[in-house]
This record gives structure tokens, sequence and C-alpha cells, in this order.
């Protein structure tokens, strides 16, 4: 993961994060800090991010590394999904 120039998680905060799966997330980000690019797309507000994490610590952690140097596009309308 840590070689792959773009990482893509789709669909982030579908399920509860267990801590196993935090541990996972802040050490695969860790890994690609200021070295590749990670593109993330939820449905949860970034703002509720850190509540959705769990662990206050590992929250900081995810979210530091997630959102220093980001850039957000935050889309707004029906989904695409529903069009025939």
């Amino acid at each position: 993961i840590e070689k792959t120039h773009l990482l893509i998680l789709d669909d982030f905060g579908l399920q509860p994060l267990n801590a196993d799966t935090r541990m996972a997330v802040l050490q695969i980000l860790e890994d690609r800090y200021q070295r590749k690019a990670t593109l993330i797309s939820s449905q949860i507000p970034v703002a509720q991010w850190h509540d959705y994490i769990g662990d206050p610590t590992l929250a900081d952690a995810i979210l530091d590394r997630l959102l220093t140097n980001s850039q957000k596009i935050e889309l707004k309308g029906k989904s695409l999904r529903h069009q025939k």
C-alpha cells in the first residue's frame, strides 16, 4: 500500500472502526504521509470524522495526517445514481 501512487478509500465511514482498524488506518496514512496521494470519499462530513473514528487520540493522529496539506471537495445535490 505504501508504494501505490494513489490510494482510494471509497465510502469511508460505512462501518464503525474497531481498535485494530483504527491502528491500521493510522499506520497506512503514516507510511504515505507527504510521500504518496490518498483520496477519501465519504458521505460523512469531515467535521464528524473525529467522532466516527472513535478514539480521541487516534482520531487526532489520523486527521492530522489526512487534513494537513489536503484539498477538500464537497459535492451537493442529488445522487446521479438515481437518474435514468
